[in-house]
C-alpha cells in the first residue's frame, strides 16, 4: 500500500526542490509510494534515488555536448552498411568507437570518393565521443575558413580560434569541396593555426576529404610550405582510413529510378 506523505518527507521535498535535484524528488515520492522504504536497506533506498539524479544530470550533459558540437546531422555506426563497403577496416573503426584516440591524442584521416561513407563514420565518432562527456565540434572545411576568413576581416580572429582548437576533439568534414566557390588566400595559414595548435595541445582531430593528399595544396591555396606543415602534423599522430567502394547515394538513387519490374 502506498504510504500517506508526511511532514518529514515534504520537507525533504521541498529541501531536494531547493537545492535543484527535482529528479531525486520525483525519485523520492515515487520509492515511497511504492513502499520501498519498508523492503530495501536505508543504504539502497538512497543508492536509488541518488542514483536517478546522477544519471539524468549525466544525460543532460551529454545532450548539452551534442549541442555545442553542432552537428550537420545525427549518425550512429548501428546505421553504417559496412557490407557494403567491403574494403573499409571495420576492426579499426570499431577500435576507433572507444574513443581512445582521442585520449591518446591521435588524429583519425578518413579518404574517399563522394557518398562512400567518411561523414557518416566521422560525426557517429563524434556523437559517441558527447556520450563519454568529451568536448567535440563539428565543422565542414568550408565553413570552418570562412569564419576564420571573416574573424581576421572584423579582428576577431584569436577568439574565434578558441572554438576549433580547445575542443578535445575537432572534426573538419569535407575537404576538397567548393574549392571554386570560396577565396582560398590565407586558407592554408588558418588551417595551419587551427592544426599546430591541436598538435601541440596532443588534441585529436578527425578530417574527412575526398582528395588526395597532394591536391591539398591546390585546395589550400597554393601554399605548399603551410599545407606540408598540416599534412605533417596530422599525419604524425594519425590514424589513416581510405574507403575505396561505391557511392551510396548513387545506389539509392539507382534504385529510386528502378524501372518497374527489374
Amino acid at each position: 500500500m502506498a504510504k500517506k506523505k508526511t511532514p518529514t518527507l515534504e520537507s525533504i521535498r521541498d529541501a531536494l526542490e531547493d537545492l535543484r535535484l527535482g529528479v531525486m524528488a520525483d525519485e523520492l515520492d515515487a520509492a515511497v509510494a511504492e513502499g520501498l522504504s519498508d523492503d530495501v536497506s536505508h543504504l539502497e533506498f538512497v543508492a536509488r534515488i541518488v542514483t536517478a539524479q546522477h544519471v539524468a544530470r549525466q544525460n543532460n550533459r551529454i545532450d548539452r555536448r551534442i549541442r555545442d558540437a553542432k552537428f550537420s546531422t545525427r549518425k550512429t555506426l548501428d546505421d553504417f552498411d559496412f557490407a557494403f563497403q567491403p574494403s573499409l577496416d571495420r576492426q579499426l573503426v570499431m577500435q576507433l568507437a572507444t574513443c581512445g584516440f582521442v585520449a591518446a591524442g591521435r588524429n583519425v584521416l578518413i579518404g574517399g570518393m563522394s557518398g562512400t561513407g567518411k561523414s557518416h563514420i566521422a560525426i557517429s565518432l563524434g556523437y559517441l565521443a558527447c556520450s563519454m562527456n568529451l568536448r567535440v565540434r563539428y565543422t565542414t572545411s568550408a565553413d570552418m575558413l570562412r569564419a576564420l576568413h571573416v574573424a581576421s576581416v572584423i579582428d576577431d580572429l584569436p577568439e574565434t580560434l578558441k572554438d576549433y582548437q580547445r575542443p578535445e576533439l575537432l572534426i573538419v568534414d569535407e575537404v576538397g569541396l567548393d574549392r571554386r566557390e570560396r577565396d582560398t588566400r590565407h586558407d592554408a595559414d588558418l588551417f595551419y593555426t587551427v592544426v599546430s595548435a591541436r598538435y601541440e595541445r596532443q588534441l585529436s582531430t578527425i578530417i574527412t576529404t575526398n582528395i588526395n593528399w597532394e591536391d591539398w595544396g591546390e585546395y589550400l591555396g597554393g601554399n605548399a610550405v603551410a599545407t606540408a606543415a598540416i599534412l605533417d602534423r596530422l599525419i604524425h599522430h594519425g590514424h589513416s582510413i581510405t574507403i575505396d567502394g561505391p557511392s551510396w547515394r548513387a545506389k539509392k538513387h539507382k534504385e529510386l529510378n528502378k524501372p518497374p519490374g527489374d
